[in-house]
């Protein structure tokens, strides 16, 4: 069975960020837009408010090769009859009913004009100081300056003697999961499985992204 759109559930869907290019609207207008290979999405799990406290669907997105797959990962998709998958991510939905194990969920359930929030992980840049990971402002650089690029003042001297907490310093950067919301669905072409979204979404070329209906009121 293949879920489509208008059956009685919320839509989501896992997909590849394949890139970004440019897109012309009936009117004229040139928009940037994201082109992610989304789905198909194979249920290996249905959880219940009686059992679980809550419904969702765990699906599986990529195959996988059968002796690569941990034994109760294989269990599972032995139990739904349905083949290895490389990713496996749960869905929290107001209603399952509508799904079984084995039902597939592809790109079909999304049209241009839908709204989705879309989740993925930020590219990384490694460990990068203050100037880079937070845009603070450079010592100066005039002649016998010995300040340039560094933290600056940690505190407030003697009392409390500590560092605060929550204080701007050197670390990693990126490789966070970033939520863009209320982005729109420009199209969906269900023979390749694209689906086209206007604006930049999170994550380098080939990163993993959610797709879901978006929690913001349509306007």
């Amino acid at each position: 069975m293949v879920i489509k759109r208008g059956e009685n559930m919320k839509k989501a869907i896992l997909a590849r960020k394949l890139g970004m290019t440019q897109y012309f609207m009936p009117d004229g207008a040139l928009v940037p837009i994201t082109v992610l290979k989304a789905g198909p999405c194979v249920v290996i799990q249905k959880k219940s408010l009686e059992k679980d406290g809550y419904e969702s669907v765990k699906v599986g997105f990529e195959e996988k090769r059968p002796k690569k797959v941990t034994k109760p990962y294989a269990g599972q998709f032995k139990k739904a009859g349905v083949k290895p998958s490389k990713v496996v991510r749960e869905f929290r939905l107001d209603d399952v009913s509508a799904l079984e194990l084995g039902d597939e969920i592809k790109v079909d359930i999304f049209e241009a004009g839908d709204r989705v929030d879309v989740s993925g992980l930020s590219k990384g840049k490694g460990f990068t100081g203050v100037i880079k990971r937070y845009g603070l402002h450079r010592g100066p650089i005039s002649h016998g300056s010995k300040y340039h690029r560094g933290v600056g003042s940690l505190s407030s001297g003697t009392t409390p003697g500590k560092v605060k907490k929550n204080k701007r310093m050197s670390g990693h950067k990126g490789h966070a999961k970033i939520t863009v919301q209320n982005l729109s669905i420009i199209g969906a072409d269900t023979e390749k499985g694209l689906l086209l979204v206007k604006g930049a979404v999170p994550g380098p070329r080939g990163a993993l992204i959610m797709v879901r209906d978006t929690v913001k009121t349509n306007k």
